[in-house]
């Protein structure tokens, strides 16, 4: 059977999405091929922050580009980083004279587009610095220690965009985009496989089981833990203590918590894991001070979500709070 979805074809998909989300919020950004520029980059006098990766994630990672998140943002095909000289581009039209900030999950792909992108940079004699994320962390004790980049990445955007609007040097912003990506942990549960949108490849065979998996990469990737499948409370109470006991979270702390869906899950589902999420930290004596909750980074119809928790302090609240306006983020 072929796959039930509204497309006009497998080889344009990206290009004809990219064609829409142009269209859809011209007033926020352009799109000049696969390169979404924020249109408050024309009149910004400060550092950069240029991020890349796969389409298929949405509406992460260019519905993050815009006033107060992501200067550029560079999509590569379906599930496949831009290459390295697409990301240099990028990089040199972000540049306003304060220097770049590159700001790259935890990938191979990824990891590489980076390598080759900071190298043409230094080259050119480009003020760059390079911040990967890798905040997942591992379930199974017995499994691999994979550090693959999730959505905790979003909004550290937009505190080091934050940072960045105060006028920081790029080694502060940096730095800054560091301490944040080593202050949050994060774990993937599925529930249900996602889909490939160009050939209706299964990514698994979870949906076909009445289990779960906790760990597991958000492609399809092995490290996963199956189990049967759970309520929220219990769910959370498998995984929130795995972040907890990562972060050194302990009584006075402030936190931050996300509960990203994965393409599939309702947003009932999300508000009731957040819920119980919220009530085992406060009975830590742990305070949220900050959240989001929503389809955040997606892998197509994936059902289940990702749980990040960062531990936070004043700095990280007052930059949370200063304002953004991108397609699907908005601070006043």
């Amino acid at each position: 059977m072929s796959m039930k979805k509204f497309i006009n074809g497998p080889d344009s998909i990206t290009d004809e999405e990219l064609e829409g989300f142009g269209l859809a919020f011209g007033d926020i950004v352009e799109v000049h091929g696969h390169t979404i520029v924020s249109k408050a980059l024309a009149d910004a006098d400060r550092v950069a922050v240029v991020t890349y990766g796969g389409s298929g994630h949405e509406p992460a990672q260019k519905g993050y580009v815009g006033k107060g998140m992501l200067d550029v943002q560079v999509d590569g095909d379906v599930f496949a980083a831009p290459n390295g000289a697409a990301v240099f581009e990028a990089m040199q039209q972000a540049d306003k004279g304060h220097g770049v900030l590159l700001l790259t999950l935890n990938y191979a792909g990824d990891q590489l587009a980076g390598k080759q992108a900071m190298k043409l940079a230094q080259k050119a004699g480009m003020q760059v610095r390079q911040v990967v994320t890798g905040e997942e962390i591992r379930y199974d004790p017995e499994g691999e220690d994979n550090r693959r980049g999730l959505a905790g990445a979003v909004p550290l955007y937009h505190i080091a965009a934050a940072a960045a609007a105060e006028g920081k040097s790029l080694d502060e912003v940096a730095d800054l985009a560091q301490r944040y990506a080593d202050s949050m942990a994060s774990i993937t549960v599925k529930s249900t496989d996602a889909t490939h949108p160009q050939n209706g490849m299964s990514f698994g065979d979870l949906g076909e089981t009445d289990q779960m998996e906790i760990g597991a990469g958000q492609h399809g990737e092995g490290g996963g833990v199956r189990v049967p499948m759970a309520s929220s409370a219990e769910t959370v109470a498998l995984v929130a203590p795995k972040l907890v006991e990562a972060l050194g979270l302990s009584q006075g702390d402030k936190a931050f918590v996300m509960i990203n869906g994965c393409g599939a899950t309702t947003l009932m589902e999300m508000l009731i894991l957040y819920k119980d999420t919220v009530a085992y930290l406060e009975s830590l004596g742990v305070q949220v001070v900050a959240n989001m909750v929503g389809e955040i980074l997606t892998v197509q119809e994936a059902g289940g979500f990702q749980m990040n928790i960062a531990k936070w302090d004043d700095e990280f609240l007052r930059l949370w709070n200063a304002p953004a306006h991108t397609p699907v983020f908005f601070k006043e």
